[in-house]
């Protein structure tokens, strides 16, 4: 069997690589992994995914009727002969409207009828429109609601997204926060950001969301420098969805882990020891406005293969993609004892901020800059205010992302009517050293 060759920036759907299928604009979400005889069930219907391989990310599917049934077939981009855009000045409203179920005069039998006969869904629409009494009264844009309502019934779509930091990201918080510990994309990006995550770096990580986070690093360092897991005891975190990022052999062999006691030198074992003797570790301090806080798919699960329960491959072999976070060679340990991290970046929601920065933080080279991510604001004030009584770190602020998305159509724009309002906090700042 011949191997395959993973691109190290694909802009192309292969066999054996992670997708993450958008149905109906986001109405759900799922992320599959492509083999020939992979099905995606859409309704009561299976869809084989097979068309989907080697089309370009980004591609729209519609599901059309055949001869042999229904299928996937992609919709070729039109492309526009002007960027105009002709504005109607539309004064029709809905207020004479009656919904009595009397307004659409073609039957179930009938619709049904045509897709007997080889109707597309396109071809449905335009005959529920032809014979609606009320679609010619509504407004523009009750039109534009009513045709899309009845796409996803008769010509359901299907995207096809590349898998990175920020479509997972997106995909997560939108159907299972609490997997990602509700970090959303804005948050996700200052994190990179306030650790300054550059090519050539090594960076420490505390990841406990699942590799959310050691992916972002991995995909930014693009196959350069070394992302470090880092924990706790004897077992790392799961960093499973690392897999769904279809990383070449080279970037995953930069995905390493390694417990904190085996990164530890005696100098840093030792610098811990004097800062457990300090009375800063119980403080409690109140949140209040002295705080240097910015203020300013159905089923996504990871599994060994990064499907889904809904997608079965029958009779094919499933392509399994190379398992990242393999343990850190002991050159690599050395020289990160001897010159440390060039930044950290912890996201650990069931673990005590202070608890683990005390304990990586003299992992750090001096001037290091991190970053921490907490769901809640009183375990990072906390953090932070033991961090200033030892004396370890410098420009510490505490950011809360904030994150605003805008329609825009024509004759008005206004922002979205239901928008998260919770992003996390992030604790960043940078390392000194306390002798």
């Amino acid at each position: 069997m011949s191997e395959i060759v993973q691109d190290p920036n694909p802009r192309f759907a292969f066999e054996g690589c992670s997708v993450l299928l958008d149905v109906n604009d986001g109405d759900r979400l799922v992320f599959a992994r492509l083999s020939g005889g992979a099905i995606l069930k859409i309704g009561n219907k299976n869809y084989s995914l097979k068309p989907l391989i080697g089309a370009p990310f980004g591609s729209l599917f519609q599901v059309e009727n055949g001869e042999d049934g229904s299928f996937l077939s992609r919709v070729l981009p039109i492309k526009q002969e002007s960027n105009s855009v002709n504005v109607i000045d539309d004064s029709r409203d809905n207020r004479e409207l009656v919904d009595n179920n009397e307004a659409q005069t073609l039957t179930g039998e009938e619709i049904e009828a045509m897709r007997r006969e080889g109707a597309k869904g396109d071809e449905i629409i335009e005959a529920l429109i032809a014979n609606s009494k009320t679609f010619d009264k509504k407004g523009q844009f009750s039109q534009e609601k009513y045709k899309l309502k009845k796409q996803k019934k008769y010509a359901p779509k299907l995207l096809i997204r590349r898998p990175f930091a920020r479509s997972i990201c997106e995909a997560y918080f939108k159907k299972y926060p609490s997997r990602i510990g509700f970090i959303r994309v804005d948050a996700l990006s200052l994190l990179l950001t306030m650790a300054n995550v550059t090519a050539y770096s090594d960076v420490l990580v505390v990841d406990m969301v699942g590799g959310l986070v050691t992916g972002a690093v991995a995909e930014r360092l693009g196959g350069t420098g070394y992302v470090c897991n880092t924990y706790k005891g004897n077992s790392p975190s799961s960093v499973e969805m690392v897999r769904m990022f279809n990383f070449s052999d080279k970037v995953i062999e930069r995905i390493v882990q390694s417990s904190i006691s085996e990164l530890s030198s005696p100098k840093t074992a030792s610098l811990e020891e004097n800062n457990q003797q300090d009375g800063v570790l119980n403080a409690e301090i109140n949140i209040n406005e002295t705080s240097t806080s910015d203020m300013v798919v159905e089923d996504i699960p990871v599994t060994d293969d990064a499907t889904v329960v809904d997608i079965v491959a029958p009779e094919s072999k499933i392509i399994k993609a190379p398992k990242a976070g393999a343990k850190a060679s002991k050159e690599a340990i050395q020289m990160w004892q001897e010159n440390g991290f060039s930044s950290l970046i912890m996201a650990a929601q069931d673990q005590d901020p202070w608890s683990l920065a005390k304990n990586v933080l003299p992992l750090l080279s001096y001037s290091a800059p991190f970053a921490i991510y907490h769901q809640y604001l009183q375990p990072l004030a906390t953090c932070m205010h033991n961090l200033q009584q030892g004396k370890m770190a410098i420009n510490l602020q505490i950011t809360e992302p904030w994150l605003r998305e805008y329609q825009v159509l024509p004759s008005r724009s206004h922002p979205h009517m239901q928008m998260s309002s919770f992003g996390g906090y992030v604790l960043s700042g940078i390392r000194i050293s306390t002798t």
